[in-house]
């Protein structure tokens, strides 16, 4: 087991970031796909901001434990996650709602895209500001 953990954190925060949150974007995406097509493609955002909330947890738990293998107060780095989830969820619910009316996408497709723009800033917000290691000098 030590040599597989080994082998995972040998790999660059960004590869684990992509596979992660891979995993995790799959699992959003089918909550969201999931809750339009049982409330209707109309209800698009409601069905986007349910499964943003219901991803959170996941998410938080699987960034920190495998993509940013920190430690310190778990309740501190929740609420710095939670803030850039918000600004990430902004970007997708303004991407999305752009794509819908204005270009006219199918719902899907345009999550699409929109889910590959949040997810950029997220890596930057996680790295740099939810889970940024300290300097012990």
């Amino acid at each position: 087991m030590e040599k597989i953990k080994g082998l995972w954190f040998n790999l660059s925060d960004k590869i684990r970031f992509l596979l992660v949150g891979g995993f995790n974007t799959g699992v959003s995406y089918l909550i969201f796909s999931v809750f339009c097509l049982c409330l209707g493609e109309q209800f698009y955002q409601v069905s986007l901001a349910s499964a943003w909330t219901i991803t959170s947890v996941i998410s938080f738990t699987t960034q920190r434990l495998l993509v940013f293998n920190v430690q310190g107060n778990l309740f501190r780095q929740y609420l710095k996650c939670c803030m850039t989830w918000f600004g990430s969820y902004l970007i997708n619910a303004m991407l999305l709602e752009l794509l819908v009316t204005k270009v006219q996408l199918n719902v899907y497709i345009a999550q699409i895209f929109a889910t590959f723009v949040s997810a950029v800033f997220t890596y930057i917000m996680f790295k740099i500001f939810a889970f940024r290691k300290k300097n012990r000098n």
